[in-house]
């Protein structure tokens, strides 16, 4: 039988252990959202004027509209255009199969509000946050922009873009208390992961998007 003493402190370790594994997650998340808090904004007149805005993907209903995230999101980047604070927008998001096509949806959005054809760029591979901010710099050479998406994932957007080489500011707009509560907990839970996985790609790892291809270009107004 082992000693009282051996005991103690094997479970003194366990328990170390299990306090560590719970801390550094949430220490981790409000890391990110600490260092991106001067980045952060949430009223267009706070947002300086840059060449273009990143719109992020979320999802289209069945009939191949935008889904109420993304057509906040988008419309939020049109708000942006048309206040002068960017001259194009870059819609980034999922076309993995034919009949799902999140940029087609966003850029039908924008024009139907007014945006010309010519100001909105599309990227048919950003699969995820990270894709859509290494995408941006490698392929559309993107080194200043506003990311445009809901408050709850700006942070992490913001500090995967700055990591990736783009200079890049945000535009939250609201979610909680105008989604449901019950989506909510369900998008935070989520999020709260997707901010370790986001530092372990940009800090360790980087690995390759998807799709990269050859060079494309933004031409500036």
């Amino acid at each position: 039988m082992l000693p009282k003493s051996f005991r103690f402190q094997w479970r003194l370790v366990i328990g170390l252990l299990i306090l560590t594994s719970a801390i550094a997650p949430l220490a981790l998340n409000y890391y990110v959202r600490f260092v991106t808090r001067n980045y952060r904004h949430s009223d267009i007149a706070n947002v300086p004027a840059e060449p273009i805005a990143i719109v992020f993907g979320a999802g289209l209903w069945e009939d191949g509209t935008p889904s109420p995230m993304l057509a906040d999101r988008v419309q939020a980047a049109v708000d942006l255009y048309k206040a002068g604070r960017v001259d194009k927008l870059l819609m980034t998001g999922d076309n993995s199969t034919v009949d799902y096509n999140e940029v087609q949806a966003m850029q039908n959005y924008a024009e139907a509000q007014g945006v010309p054809i010519n100001n909105i760029v599309l990227d048919y591979a950003g699969f995820s946050t990270y894709e859509s901010c290494y995408r941006a710099k490698e392929i559309f050479g993107i080194t200043q922009a506003v990311l445009v998406t809901q408050n709850f994932h700006l942070a992490r957007a913001v500090y995967t873009c700055r990591r990736l080489g783009i200079q890049a500011i945000g535009l939250g707009t609201p979610d909680w208390g105008k989604f449901r509560q019950k989506g909510m907990i369900r998008y935070s839970f989520r999020e709260f992961l997707a901010v370790i996985k986001a530092l372990w790609e940009v800090r360790v790892t980087r690995p390759e998007p998807t799709f990269l291809g050859p060079f494309e270009g933004i031409q500036e107004k």
